[in-house]
């Protein structure tokens, strides 16, 4: 199973949805970085689900425990491990449809990949669950990060066809990423969020759901970062962005809005301000040959709708190789939107520390 990622800094993921928990084993990290814990809870505190109607009601606390690499309020050096513990499981939803293959989830996939032997409950290793160790780990890069003045936040681009405001000149900012980092519904245009809340609730209402899209930003990264072809920017940070289950696509900059304009309107012309060379639009989302320009490093992810809903959905039940019609149980999000925000900063941290640390001269 890929579950290892990382060459300067490496994680290993383990765990299932309904298990007896999920952690992360980070091997890499240099010894003597200081980690806030209380940050660490906050940032994972924005991903836990059963805090409003806009999620599903399983409420787990993500309570964490380091097992190893951490000592005296610093790392170790040596392979650091965390540990959470799943302390609220239905796994009883599941059993009436361990072989009843559910419309857009992994259980067939799943199942032809590992001959049968993957723990289905919940999705078990493929759910979104797994993407609170994601969060650990991206809560500690983002704290490597800060120190060197590296600034990651997001915002929900939309839910469904309801738009919010762009990332622009005039907006993006460290006080604007200050603001969405301290909102638990995060809006630019927060004159959006009644109407985006109302959209996700009839969706939960009408037993359906709803996607939309997240856009990030990264604030002060230096020029230099990053190489061409296998290691780019784009292709790094991408490669983790699709590690997030319900992520369905990627775009940098403008994105395929580029391909609407001529070379004139899409390139970024140049100029020098307190000798800092920057650029009057950033098109290219502060990305050139895979190597970071200076300017903000800009992107959006599309996230589909929670696959599952209440509706009844056409499938086959895999044991008789028979159609049939199936009903989902349990607890869901209406909306994965929201909950993903954070994740996607997370994985862009960790993104982002593996380009710093391959070699850069980056003080």
């Amino acid at each position: 199973m890929s579950g290892v990622w990382g060459n300067k800094i490496k994680y290993s993921i383990f765990g299932e949805s309904h298990g007896e928990g999920i952690g992360m084993v980070i091997d890499g990290l240099k010894s003597g970085i200081e980690l806030d814990l209380d940050f660490i809870k906050g940032e994972m505190a924005r991903r836990a689900p059963g805090k409003d109607n806009l999620s599903t009601t399983r409420k787990e606390g993500d309570n964490f425990k380091i097992l190893s690499g951490f000592f005296n309020g610093k790392t170790t050096g040596t392979p650091l491990c965390v540990f959470i513990e799943n302390t609220n499981k239905r796994s009883n939803d599941y059993d009436k449809i361990k072989e009843i293959i559910r419309p857009s989830h992994a259980d067939y996939t799943g199942k032809m990949r590992y001959n049968g032997f993957n723990d289905y409950r919940g999705g078990g290793h493929f759910s979104g669950r797994l993407t609170a160790p994601l969060m650990f780990a991206g809560a500690i890069a983002k704290q490597i990060l800060k120190r060197k003045n590296i600034i990651i936040g997001s915002h929900i681009k939309s839910i469904k066809h309801i738009e919010d405001d762009y990332f622009n000149d005039d907006n993006l900012n460290e006080s604007t990423i200050e603001s969405l980092l301290n909102q638990q519904f995060p809006l630019i245009n927060i004159n959006k969020k009644e109407i985006m809340e109302e959209e996700i609730l009839k969706a939960r209402e009408e037993k359906d759901s709803v996607g939309g899209v997240i856009e990030c930003a990264i604030l002060n990264v230096k020029p230099g970062v990053g190489s061409p072809f296998f290691n780019s920017v784009e292709s790094t940070i991408s490669q983790l962005l699709f590690s997030v289950p319900g992520v369905k696509g990627v775009e940098f900059g403008l994105g395929f809005e580029i391909t609407k304009l001529n070379g004139s309107e899409a390139n970024d012309e140049l100029y020098i301000e307190e000798d800092i060379i920057k650029t009057y639009s950033n098109n290219n989302g502060g990305i050139l040959g895979g190597i970071t320009n200076g300017m903000p490093i800009v992107f959006r992810v599309a996230i589909k709708p929670t696959p599952s809903i209440g509706r009844p959905q056409r499938t086959v039940d895999i044991s008789k190789m028979e159609n049939t019609i199936l009903q989902i149980e349990g607890r869901h999000d209406p909306c994965i939107v929201k909950r993903a925000v954070p994740v996607i900063e997370a994985v862009s941290a960790m993104a982002i520390l593996e380009l710093i640390e391959e070699g850069y001269n980056y003080d």
